[in-house]
């Protein structure tokens, strides 16, 4: 008489490897991300956390240390200030003169640079080279079209009779001007997250829609817009956040004038900081305009989650 042994299976992990293949695993996962998290530790959250406590003394460069402790004396200060609220508002203004065009924009070419039979190579690299452009060339590009007498745009406006503003120099052009010239450089970032988008939208529908007889705007409007909803939120957001940043076309196209008309709240912190050595004070306003981006975050998850929902 013999007995024999039965051997009892491991019972499998969630998703379906033994225990033993498992042990460990994370260990080499930690190595990869190391060095991420170490360079993210130093220079994203240390000197976040270093400019939330600055913010809560009277920090300057002309003294070391963080100085005295001022509590949220210089959070009221920054509500109070007029040049807060002005700087702040100039970039809300920005914000609402590029954000619309630069969707809208982005959209339009993105299907038209979808739908082309030939040469759509060339519109998308057209549409999309601005974009690598640095900040400082954009700016003197932009620099030189707008001098007067000189820039190309007066210069093709006086051959039609029509004289042009100072488009840099006045305080009612100064703005429109910048968000312009935003405009064409930035353009192509929200090209190529729509000309994305549309790759994946299945043809099938819009053959479909081509045989019941849907002319091409009804196949946008009823098959192309609802399809990139979530294309369109995220841009958006993006746009939003990135306009609401803004700082080098500024400084380097105006530096806030003509008397302080186009200073951003980016820049407004760069003159209390490094201008008037004031880093603590800086860094409340800095704190204060992390909120505003942090309820716009806010608002983008709300939005997405909403539409996961109704999907």
């Amino acid at each position: 008489m013999t007995t024999e042994t039965v051997v009892r299976p491991r019972p499998a992990t969630a998703d379906g490897a033994p225990p033993e293949q498992r042990h460990g695993t994370g260990l080499p996962a930690l190595g990869f991300l190391a060095p991420f998290l170490v360079l993210y530790l130093a220079f994203i959250i240390g000197p976040a956390l270093y400019g939330l406590v600055m913010s809560f003394f009277d920090t300057s460069l002309v003294k070391p240390g963080l100085s005295g402790f001022a509590g949220f004396g210089n959070y009221t200060e920054a509500l109070q200030s007029s040049g807060f609220w002005s700087s702040l508002w100039h970039t809300v203004w920005f914000t609402v003169l590029t954000t619309p065009p630069l969707i809208v924009l982005a959209f339009v070419f993105a299907v038209l640079a979808d739908r082309a039979r030939r040469g759509r190579w060339f519109f998308r690299l057209a549409f999309f080279a601005p974009y690598i452009l640095p900040s400082a060339v954009v700016a003197l590009i932009w620099i030189f079209i707008y001098t007067p007498g000189l820039g190309l745009i007066e210069t093709g406006l006086g051959q039609l009779g029509i004289t042009s503003p100072n488009w840099l120099g006045d305080p009612s052009w100064a703005m429109p001007s910048l968000a312009f010239t935003t405009i064409w450089w930035t353009l192509g970032f929200n090209f190529v997250l729509y000309l994305a988008g549309l790759q994946e939208i299945p043809r099938d529908l819009y053959e479909a829609a081509a045989m019941d007889g849907a002319s091409p705007w009804q196949q946008i409007r009823k098959i192309t817009i609802p399809m990139l909803g979530r294309t369109t939120t995220l841009v958006a957001v993006l746009q939003v956040i990135a306009s609401l940043k803004v700082f080098d076309q500024m400084y380097i196209m105006t530096s806030g004038g003509p008397n302080f008309a186009t200073r951003s709240i980016l820049e407004y912190v760069y003159d209390e900081g490094f201008t008037n050595f004031r880093v603590g004070y800086a860094a409340a306003v800095s704190m204060l305009f992390f909120l505003v981006v942090l309820l716009v975050s806010a608002v983008w998850f709300s939005l997405v989650r909403r539409q996961e929902k109704e999907v």
